[in-house]
């Protein structure tokens, strides 16, 4: 074993890095859009909160609807088409936002963009162009759903394949911190993007920035056609990790070789996967939190600028934003290694690991109780607070995605991911289009509306950290109740 070690390949990790890379692109993506509208689109197109929620809570959905299928198309098409076709797909996507604002003036009649925005507020032509606008961004945002909704699945697709169960929450917590990673990256650049080609006159900044992040995904693609191979097809993995990578088939096989060879390659339905309590386990881990963190990517710039007064291209609102997401970044990694540590210091199950974590980490998010009242002291307690409950998501995120390979035969990874993203989104939709309701209601409100001595808008906002607070801790009751022992799915 010794030997094998010293003389052992590690190809897998070059895989992770690559999933890494594909799971910050995917959300640069994401994210052009939630750091740019405040500030350079909404002035454009006359959008208020609701507007924005509308397109979210749309893109949410979409992504859900695409999300059920994804995962059954890249079990279909094999992990290295499905993947291309997902980045390729989204990326397109993503480029085309910018073509929006030229639509827009042209379906109107407009003869630049200035002339829209000079549109007196609250008109019926501005009305008209804020309608408009937001169909066209709806179109965008759902050819970026429909490529984005391949990520997850062909990722842990892509992790069962190269990793065997007790690595795959690291692994997954590697390139899933791709996800606060992106997130980081992206107001230190996007809207820094904006403003220079804003400045130079080239439309109002945003398109260009839509149009280079969306341009990386191209890239990724040609590194993924030449560097991934099934790990008993590649020539960069090496037979002493070949035999780490298959440790788990290895010893099933001495249980019973002659038993689990047929169902090893068996496929299980996509109407069979919702007869299992593992499936509604995973769905109800997925409903009631990826919202929280949809939330707190796609409203924390605007957060900042409307309670705060710091745009997202001034260099007050990139600390903040920057700040946030550096902490979920660096903590978020140590999610994955928690199980890790129960199963082989503590001789627990992959599965009781994983759940005992993320009980754990279930409690950060409870401090988004506290991200408004200390708000009133300095915007940097809600960026500290939200980016500790970003944390303990990735890493409960991390730990929820392993168990489906716990659980599920490899056959059916891909397709258990996009049911449980699918409910994601739902959660996704109904948080980020019941904010932007709220918020535009609680601001017109003001002083008449209050909740826990919160006002207007501020009011609105505790409502929802109130909500994203306690979501984990529900979730894993619910999951807990569903599957109390590790029960593997046999297809």
């Amino acid at each position: 074993m010794t030997t094998q070690k010293k003389l052992m390949t590690n190809w897998r990790w070059w895989m992770v890095v690559l999933l890494f890379i594909a799971t910050t692109v995917n959300y640069m993506d994401r994210q052009v859009l939630s750091l740019t509208w405040k500030d350079f689109i909404a002035p454009e197109f006359h959008w208020n909160d609701n507007d924005y929620g509308t397109i979210t809570a749309i893109f949410s959905i979409v992504y859900a609807i695409c999300m059920l299928f994804a995962g059954k198309f890249v079990d279909w098409m094999g992990t290295k088409k499905g993947y291309l076709w997902a980045i390729g797909v989204w990326s397109a996507g993503a480029c085309l936002h910018a073509a929006c604002g030229w639509a827009t003036m042209h379906i109107e009649g407009y003869a630049s963009v200035k002339e829209m925005a000079a549109v007196e507020a609250g008109s019926a032509a501005a009305l008209a162009i804020a309608s408009i606008s937001v169909w066209l961004f709806i179109a965008a945002r759902c050819i970026l759903a429909l490529g984005e909704a391949g990520n997850f699945p062909a990722a842990i697709k892509t992790t069962a394949e190269y990793f065997p169960k007790k690595d795959r929450a690291f692994a997954t917590s590697i390139f899933n911190a791709g996800a606060s990673v992106g997130a980081l990256v992206a107001p230190a650049t996007i809207p820094l993007l904006a403003q220079f080609f804003k400045d130079k006159g080239i439309g109002g900044g945003w398109e260009m920035a839509f149009i280079i992040i969306g341009a990386l995904g191209f890239i990724w693609m040609g590194l993924w056609v030449f560097m991934y191979d099934k790990p008993d097809k590649s020539r960069h993995v090496n037979a002493a990790e070949l035999e780490y990578i298959q440790q788990d088939d290895a010893t099933a096989a001495e249980d019973s070789a002659a038993a689990d060879a047929p169902k090893a390659s068996k496929q299980i339905s996509f109407l069979k996967c919702f007869t299992f309590r593992q499936t509604w386990s995973f769905i109800v881990g997925k409903f009631f939190t990826d919202g929280v963190w949809w939330f707190y990517l796609f409203w924390a710039p605007a957060y900042f600028s409307d309670q705060f007064g710091y745009k997202s291209s001034s260099g007050m609102g990139m600390a903040l934003i920057i700040t946030l997401y550096a902490i979920v970044t660096v903590l978020s990694i140590f999610g994955g290694y928690l199980p890790k540590l129960f199963v082989e210091k503590k001789g627990m199950n992959p599965y009781n690991g994983r759940m005992l974590a993320m009980l754990i980490f279930a409690f950060f998010p409870l401090l988004a109780l506290f991200a408004q009242p200390l708000g009133a002291h300095s915007a940097w307690w809600p960026a500290i607070i939200i980016g500790l409950a970003g944390a303990g998501h990735q890493a409960w995120s991390a730990n929820l995605f392993s168990t489906i390979g716990d659980m599920f035969p490899k056959s059916a990874v891909a397709t258990i991911t996009g049911i449980g993203g699918m409910a994601g989104g739902v959660g996704s939709f109904l948080i980020n289009k019941g904010a932007g309701a709220l918020f535009t209601w609680s601001e017109k409100a003001g002083e008449s509306f209050s909740f826990i001595g919160f006002e207007g808008k501020e009011g609105g906002y505790m409502i929802v950290f109130c909500i994203c607070a306690v979501a984990y801790l529900t979730a894993w009751v619910i999951m807990k109740a569903l599957v109390p022992k590790y029960r593997p799915v046999e297809a």
